[in-house]
């Protein structure tokens, strides 16, 4: 009886030994995790009861009940300048004053409020939310479920991919559970949850409507513009947005931006980031950014505090039946490679100006946010299977992504971050002018005027989209990359824009400085 004794003890005594053993290793372990691998150590440890969709009336209780306790209330103090002369100060009042206008104008710093959503995605207080829900702050605070708030400090984000990562100085929070976007189907139910317009935790219900949605909202999202990933018409070193939204019509509204949209498992498969609406508020749609996306934008910001971007090496056209006439192929959908970067990764895998890509890791490519999306996911070093059309014939290659290569002096990269700075602040994207259009008009340069984007200063001056703008301080323009190297030649803070439209021909100059 004492031998039997004796045994249990020492069996007890082990395991607990064992237990703790694990977790002094699982603690240490954890910190050189990505996110997605500490959320697997964690539910395989600690595994929940099945949440199970609905196959009748939905039901939606118990997928709430796991993720709102997850998602926070993000609050952001910012600075911002108020006219004294009443209203609201324009960024443009220096410009009035640039050119004699009136002068009365001056402004004061005061603090604003503003507010989002937020994903705790591990127990250690990481959260994920939209990089416009944060860019301007001075200060923010994350309000958790229980009530406490946290001041929270940015580890990273990125405006082209709308994602920020900022984290909380607390221990054992409830977080979500991620999900697999690519499984995502058109037609499931899935649930928002966030605080829209300053509520408390909110939770709605829609189906997903589309997948892969391009809305233009990020950078220069217009027609033929360029990617990060070196399969934009003109990749260009910046204004390198990705969209590839996931559309629903769960209500979302002001407020909602960086919440969780989630499957009826309460698993995350995206964070919510805008609406479609011609008044500011639901109309109908909202997108939001696929979870899988998501994962690697968010564990760079945590490894690197940046993203890393693997680039293709190609300028492409998206085909449909326009542009299958106009460049005379039987294929309508694709992408059509239009150059190949030199020494490139696509150059290095055979590919060809004429090509026409088919399909990404074995999937059929129907829009650039096909591969904008897959190409996001990876790092420079990492590989992708791609198919291309040549003669007809469909081939297979192996691309290694590259990283992006600058080999400039310290004055060229200044005068690069100068003309980037004036080309954000210009407000628009641009596209290549066709042969047609330019023949139209008489003009051997252009670009075409694609976007004007709010607060910007062609919407300030009125310059109108659909102007070809030929010349930028004298120099003719064809792509995006002649504008931002035109732009550097800026002299005396005066950008000097030339162009042509049915009214003729016109002429602005835009000061730069505010």
């Amino acid at each position: 009886m004492k031998k039997i004794g004796v045994s249990l003890i020492t069996a007890f005594v082990g395991g607990a030994v064992a237990i703790g053993g694990y977790k002094i290793f699982e603690n240490k372990q954890l910190g050189k995790m990505t996110l997605e691998e500490q959320q697997k150590v964690y539910f395989a440890n600690n595994p929940g009861a099945e949440i199970l969709s609905s196959t009748g009336n939905p039901d939606f209780t118990q997928a709430a009940a796991a993720v709102s306790p997850g998602v926070v209330h993000i609050k952001v103090t910012m600075s911002v300048r108020q006219s004294q002369r009443g209203g609201g100060g324009s960024p443009f009042d220096m410009f009035e004053e640039f050119f004699g206008m009136p002068q009365q104008r001056r402004s004061q710093p005061r603090q604003a409020m503003a507010s989002g959503s937020g994903v705790l995605v591990s127990p250690d207080g990481y959260i994920v939310t939209n990089n416009h829900v944060v860019e301007d702050a001075d200060k923010i605070e994350v309000q958790l479920t229980d009530q406490r708030t946290l001041e929270a400090k940015v580890i990273g984000r990125d405006p082209d991919f709308d994602l920020a990562l900022v984290k909380v100085n607390a221990k054992d929070l409830p977080f979500v559970k991620f999900g697999d976007s690519d499984n995502v189907r058109i037609g499931e139910w899935v649930l928002a949850v966030g605080y829209p317009l300053s509520l408390q935790s909110t939770v709605t219900a829609g189906i997903v409507s589309a997948k892969g949605r391009q809305i233009g909202i990020l950078g220069d999202q217009g027609q033929g513009q360029g990617s990060p990933y070196g399969y934009g018409p003109q990749e260009p070193l910046v204004r390198t947005a990705v969209e590839s939204f996931i559309q629903t019509d769960a209500v979302i509204n002001k407020g909602n931006s960086g919440g969780a949209l989630v499957n009826a498992q309460g698993e995350l498969i995206g964070i919510n980031a805008a609406i479609a609406s011609p008044t500011g508020v639901y109309a109908g749609y909202g997108f939001a950014i696929p979870v899988n996306l998501v994962k690697k934008i968010v564990n760079d910001f945590k490894k690197f505090g940046t993203v890393q971007r693997g680039y293709v090496g190609v300028n492409f056209r998206e085909m449909d039946e326009a542009a299958r006439k106009e460049l005379n192929v039987d294929d309508v959908n694709g992408l059509y490679v239009a150059d190949v970067v030199k020494d490139g990764a696509a150059a290095a895998a055979g590919i060809k100006k004429g090509d026409i890509l088919t399909k990404v890791e074995g999937s059929p490519i129907f829009s650039s946010s096909d591969l904008q999306e897959r190409v996001a996911r990876l790092s420079p070093g990492d590989k992708l299977k791609l198919t291309y059309k040549r003669e007809g014939k469909e081939r297979d290659v192996t691309v290694t992504l590259k990283a992006q290569e600058a080999k400039k002096s310290a004055e060229e990269i200044e005068n690069s971050k100068s003309a980037t700075e004036i080309f954000n602040k210009l407000g628009a994207s641009f596209t290549p002018a066709t042969d047609a259009q330019k023949k139209k008009f008489g003009a051997n340069s252009g670009v075409v005027i694609t976007q004007v984007h709010r607060g910007g200063m062609f919407e300030y001056f009125g310059v109108e989209k659909g102007l070809i703008v030929t010349h930028v301080n004298g120099k003719p323009v064809n792509n995006v990359d002649d504008v931002e190297s035109a732009l550097a030649a800026t002299k005396r803070n005066i950008v000097r824009i030339t162009g042509v439209s049915e009214g003729g021909t016109v002429e602005f100059n835009f000061p730069v400085e505010y």
